[in-house]
């Protein structure tokens, strides 16, 4: 189940399009381990983290995810490119949609060679 404020940071529609975007979990070659947590809760979670700006030290326990589990997978997340892929599909879908306006278009300096010179 599916508390308020989990449903606000992560609605249905957003978790539909993140779901299939999510890593799988690789068994561990030595056999044994946790069973993975639930990856709807730590990217709620992770979420919560991340829309509050609270330290990773003050993640509210409702969530079910402990702070170390939350953070692991924030990191393997991180190195596996989860957030580009999510970034790409949310753009992918707004624009199917038509719901980008790209008149008004942002291009930030920092990403986009400046040439001198000539152009």
């Amino acid at each position: 189940m599916v508390d308020a404020l989990s449903q606000r940071l992560v609605p249905d529609e957003l978790w539909e399009l993140v779901e299939p975007l999510i890593p799988e979990v690789k068994d561990r070659p030595q056999g044994g381990g946790r069973a993975p947590a639930n990856p709807r809760m730590v990217f709620t979670a992770i979420m919560c983290v991340l829309t509050s700006g609270c330290a990773w030290r003050w993640l509210p326990p409702s969530f079910g995810v402990k702070v170390p589990t939350a953070h692991r997978w924030f990191v393997r997340w991180t190195e596996a490119g989860l957030w580009a892929w999510i970034h790409h599909a949310v753009l992918d879908e707004l624009g199917s949609e038509g719901l980008i306006d790209w008149s008004r278009a942002v291009v930030n300096a920092a990403h986009v060679r400046a040439k001198k010179g000539d152009l």
